[in-house]
C-alpha cells in the first residue's frame, strides 16, 4: 500500500525550511530582485541547517536523508524564489550528486566532502553559445599535456558562476568521437586562465546569479577528470536526472506560492459586492492551480522514490520537470490574471513568479525535449539501460557508495 505521507523528519525539515523562508527571504526578495541582486550569505545559512548536501551521506559530509526530503527542500525554497531553489539544484543537483555517483574516492574527499558541508560552493558547466539541447555541438576542448589537460572555451547561462568554488565542466577530449569523446572535469575557480562574467538584464531570477565561464590554456591535473575519458556525455545525463529533479520540486512550490497569493488575494479583493472568489471563472483558475499542484507533486515524489531505490528515473523524472514547469507557469500566469492590474506592478509578487516561471520550462531540457523524449519512451525509441554508476540507494550503506 502506498503511503503518501510525509515522515515525521520530513515534516520537521518542511516546518525548518519554510520558516527559513519566510524570516530570511521572503521579507527582502522584492529589492533583491528589483537590484538584481544575488544574497550570497543565504547559502551559508543553509549549510548551518545542513541543506547544502540534503541527500549527501553523512560519512562524505551531508545530512543523509533521502531524495524526496531534497524534494521538500526545493519546493519550500522556490516558494520563496527560483534564485535560491536554482543555488541548491545546481550545487545539490547537478554536482554534488554527480560527484557521488561517478566520483573516485579521492575526488569525493577532495571535493564532494566539503561542498555537502557547505564549506565550498559547486555549479555545472555543460551549455555553450552554440549548444543547449545539442551537446554535441560544444566547442570547448581539453588537450592532454602530460600530467594535466589544457581546456579551452566557453559556457555560457551556468549558475552560480561567480560564486561557485568548483565547477563540472564537459569538453571533447576527442571530437572526432562525437558524444562518446566528452569527457567530464572538475575545474576550481582559483585555476590559472579561467573567469567568469555574469549575465543581466534577465527576464526573471533576477535574483539569482548566472553567467559565462571562459576557459583559457587553464590547466586540470589528470586526477581532475571525472570518470573515465569519454564518459562525458553519461556522465551529463545521469546528472541532468537529478538535475531535473529539483526543477520539477522547485516548480511544485512555485505552484503552491501561486495559490497562497491568490487566494489571499482573493479574500481582500471585491468586485460587484462580493470577494473575487466567489466568481466561478476565478474558482476555476483556482481549481486549475491546485489540480497542477497536486499531479506535480505526485510525480516528483515517484521519481523520488525510484531514486531512493536505486533505480534508473530518466524517463518518470523527464515527465515531472515537464508537467511540473508547465503547470507553474499556467498557474504564474492565471495568478497574475486574477490580481488584476496589481499582478502587472510588482507590488504583489505574482508578476515575478511569472516572469520566474519561464526559465525552468526552457533549462535543463526544454519542454520541447522532455515532449519528444515522452514520445520516444511510448513508442519504442528510446530505452533506459543500467548506467555503470547508479545513483546509491537510499538508506545509504558505505560499501554502496565507495569505490
Amino acid at each position: 500500500m502506498l503511503d503518501f505521507n510525509l515522515s515525521d523528519e520530513q515534516l520537521a525539515v518542511q516546518k525548518m525550511v519554510k520558516e527559513f523562508v519566510d524570516k530570511e527571504i521572503n521579507p527582502y526578495i522584492r529589492e533583491w530582485d528589483e537590484k538584481g541582486h544575488f544574497e550570497s550569505s543565504i547559502l551559508g545559512r543553509l549549510a548551518e541547517l545542513g541543506l547544502m548536501g540534503v541527500c549527501i551521506p553523512e560519512e562524505y559530509g551531508g545530512s543523509g536523508m533521502d531524495y524526496n526530503t531534497l524534494a521538500i527542500v526545493c519546493e519550500e525554497l522556490e516558494r520563496g524564489d527560483t534564485a535560491f531553489r536554482t543555488a541548491v539544484s545546481v550545487h545539490t543537483g547537478l554536482n554534488s550528486m554527480t560527484l557521488l555517483q561517478w566520483g573516485s574516492e579521492v575526488q569525493k574527499q577532495k571535493y564532494l566532502v566539503p561542498q555537502a558541508k557547505g564549506l565550498k560552493v559547486g555549479a555545472f558547466g555543460l551549455t555553450e553559445p552554440n549548444a543547449g539541447s545539442d551537446v554535441a555541438a560544444m566547442q570547448t576542448s581539453a588537450v592532454l599535456d602530460g600530467d594535466h589537460y589544457i581546456l579551452n572555451g566557453q559556457k555560457t547561462w551556468i549558475s552560480l558562476c561567480d560564486f561557485a568554488d568548483h565547477f563540472l565542466v564537459f569538453a571533447y577530449t576527442d571530437k572526432s568521437k562525437k558524444h562518446a569523446g566528452i569527457s567530464a572535469f572538475i575545474v576550481e575557480r582559483t585555476m590559472p586562465g579561467f573567469s567568469s562574467k555574469a549575465i543581466k538584464g534577465k527576464l526573471g531570477i533576477r535574483a539569482g546569479n548566472t553567467g559565462e565561464l571562459f576557459f583559457d590554456n587553464v590547466r586540470v591535473p589528470k586526477e581532475n577528470l571525472l570518470g573515465q575519458e569519454g564518459e562525458g556525455f553519461k556522465i551529463a545525463m545521469s546528472a541532468l536526472d537529478n538535475g531535473r529533479f529539483t526543477v520539477a520540486a522547485g516548480a511544485v512550490g512555485q505552484i503552491r506560492a501561486c495559490i497562497e497569493e491568490s487566494v489571499k488575494y482573493c479574500h481582500e479583493r471585491k468586485t460587484f459586492g462580493k470577494e473575487i472568489g466567489k466568481h466561478q471563472l476565478v474558482q476555476q483558475m483556482i481549481a486549475k492551480m491546485e489540480a497542477g499542484y497536486q499531479m506535480s507533486r505526485l510525480l516528483v515524489f515517484r521519481a523520488g522514490c525510484l531514486k531512493n531505490e536505486g533505480k534508473r528515473n530518466t524517463r518518470e523524472t523527464s515527465l515531472a520537470k515537464w508537467q511540473a514547469c508547465d503547470f507553474a507557469n499556467e498557474a504564474a500566469n492565471d495568478a497574475v490574471q486574477i490580481h488584476g492590474a496589481y499582478g502587472f506592478s510588482n507590488e504583489y509578487p505574482v508578476e515575478r513568479f511569472l516572469r520566474n516561471s519561464k526559465a525552468p520550462v526552457i533549462y535543463e531540457g526544454t519542454r520541447e525535449i522532455h515532449t519528444v523524449m515522452q514520445a520516444e519512451y511510448l513508442l519504442g525509441y528510446r530505452e533506459d539501460k543500467a548506467l555503470s554508476n547508479p545513483l546509491p540507494a537510499w538508506p545509504y550503506e558505505q560499501e554502496t557508495v565507495k569505490n
